[in-house]
């Protein structure tokens, strides 16, 4: 076979040496040592928000195109003179969010900060990707390559697709992210096969199928492996926050497993149950999923049984040079119909199971190094208590070469604090070397809260001092703002110096906004609190 010489793809690979070379740089090389990337030189960093994923899953979300907020973390990066910020979004940002972000900088005035930070829209509320937005507007991309300085900029985003790379060349910028040509090992196959390669525990499934006829064979030769399953879980190959996801239920068929009756018959009731599955995305069907997979591919994997069963992640991160680190664990809470939708997150994850999650991760992170890709990737894994052992069955699920759900909670807390993660016991510490913790989330929704407006949030936070304190370093960070007004929704992040007192601010946050807003209806939404199951804070 003759290799096809790319242009645009060396081109993009120059580009990304530049990240590598500045490193080499005895100044780069020190610092990146000690922080995320170049967060003490003078560099320009491009953000650009986009979720270049499959819209029609990401708007299943609530409030989708206001997720382009979880990077507003970014902002903190201002605390150095020397870094100026462009921050792209759909549509304008509220003012008093950008204020509220800039006045967390500790030691910088506002106006300096302010003076850094070019703030771009759109103007386009649509669902297309927003980078595919910005693409659609070469004189917007021309305004940005002029705001931009050769060899002293770099671009970050929500997650790698051709869409960024094609900018990223448009621009003469590298791409601080994983390459596209490495993006299937972050899809829901590419992850099984990085397991297998790494040597990883997982459920036993599938790798892509497109078609029906095929994901009724998998169907069948997972259930004839294991008898025994209850159920299986049927996951679109690219999806997000758990939307994506389905669960097929094999009790009500069970006459019908593979070693109890012909072929045949078994496939045809797995046909027929998979109209009975129970899907994760609002308004989802079987007909609407089924239309997606020769589109999408789909997996088939285990269902992970359990009395006692947590979903914690591990967060890492791959520098240019290919060194690789773990940079925090969380364990997850999940929701939806069968617990399968990100809602928020505690770090650290349970001590239990904390270093063995970090020691899996690390070889997921080699084994993707090794082919290529770089910043930051999580691993989520399910974690199944044995009742008389007491001791944890962990198996890792899936692989994000992304920014995720755990990324801004933690950022915030580095950012903020100036600390640092220790591998050796997978804590956090402050400059002053205590102990922080944090419960964070992005879905705290009611309906009473629609209506507020980010002033209305504003005059709440100071008047009860929900704000985060720079002295003691604890306290609240609010982000997702703009879903607030429109969907009652808001995300957080609470830091205390114990899991208890971050439970406690977080609450405290609740309880004040529920008070600020008794008037609406609450009985008429079914939202649960986000709080922390009493057995686990001993483990922390």
């Amino acid at each position: 076979m003759v290799d096809t010489f790319h242009p645009e793809a060396e081109h993009f690979r120059k580009l990304q040496n530049q990240l590598r070379e500045w490193t080499k740089s005895p100044k780069v090389g020190e610092l990146w040592q000690s922080v995320d990337i170049f967060d003490q030189d003078d560099y320009d960093i491009l953000v650009i928000p986009s979720f270049s994923v499959d819209q029609q899953v990401g708007d299943k979300v609530t409030g989708f195109l206001h997720y382009e907020e979880r990077l507003l973390f970014s902002l903190i990066r201002l605390r150095n003179p020397l870094t100026r910020v462009i921050y792209i979004t759909a549509l304008p940002l509220c003012p008093i969010v950008i204020d509220y972000y800039l006045q967390l900088l500790p030691g910088i005035p506002f106006s300096h900060a302010r003076d850094r930070l070019l703030l771009i829209s759109t103007y386009d509320g649509s669902l297309k990707p927003l980078t595919q937005k910005i693409l659609d507007r070469p004189r917007l991309v021309s305004k940005i390559r002029r705001a931009l300085r050769p060899n002293k900029s770099y671009m970050v985003c929500y997650n790698s697709t051709d869409l960024e790379q094609k900018l990223s060349l448009q621009l003469e910028i590298p791409l601080l992210a994983a390459s596209p040509e490495v993006l299937d090992w972050g899809s829901k196959s590419g992850s099984r096969r990085i397991f297998a390669e790494a040597k990883i525990p997982h459920p036993d499934g599938s790798y892509t199928v497109k078609n029906l006829e095929d994901l009724l064979q998998e169907l069948f030769l997972l259930w004839q492996r294991q008898p025994k399953l209850q159920r299986i879980v049927v996951k679109l190959n690219e999806g997000f926050s758990g939307e994506g996801n389905a669960i097929l239920d094999l009790r009500p068929i069970k006459e019908y497993s593979p070693n109890k009756c012909d072929r045949s018959k078994t496939l045809a009731a797995l046909n027929r149950q998979l109209e009975n599955m129970s899907f994760q995305g609002v308004g989802e069907t079987w007909q609407t999923f089924l239309a997606r997979i020769p589109e999408l591919g789909a997996i088939v994997e285990a269902f992970v049984e359990g009395e006692i069963k947590r979903s914690p992640s591990v967060q890492g991160y791959i520098r240019p040079s290919g060194e690789v680190e773990i940079i925090s664990t969380h364990d997850q809470i999940l929701g939806g119909v069968d617990g399968q939708v990100y809602e928020g997150c505690y770090f650290p994850a349970d001590a239990a199971y904390r270093l063995e999650l970090q020691e899996f991760g690390l070889k997921v992170g080699e084994v993707l190094a090794a082919k290529g890709a770089i910043e930051r990737y999580g691993v989520d894994f399910i974690t199944v208590q044995h009742p008389e052992t007491k001791t944890w069955d962990i198996q890792a699920i899936e692989i994000n070469l992304r920014k995720g759900g755990t990324t801004h909670p933690f950022m915030t807390l580095r950012l903020l604090t100036n600390g640092r993660f220790d591998y050796d016991t997978g804590k956090f510490f402050s400059q002053q070397n205590q102990e922080k913790y944090y419960i964070a989330t992005d879905n705290l929704q009611k309906k009473q809260y629609r209506g507020l407006l980010p002033n209305d949030l504003m005059d709440i936070i100071a008047q009860e001092r929900l704000h985060f304190d720079s002295s003691s370093r604890t306290g609240t960070v609010f982000h997702l703002m703009g879903t607030l007004s429109e969907f009652g929704k808001l995300g957080l992040t609470s830091i205390g110096n114990s899991l208890a007192e971050a439970q406690e601010i977080y609450d405290r946050v609740e309880t004040v906004l529920d008070r600020e807003t008794e008037h609406g209806d609450r009985a008429n939404h079914p939202h649960e609190s986000l709080s922390l199951p009493i057995n686990w804070t001993s483990n922390y």
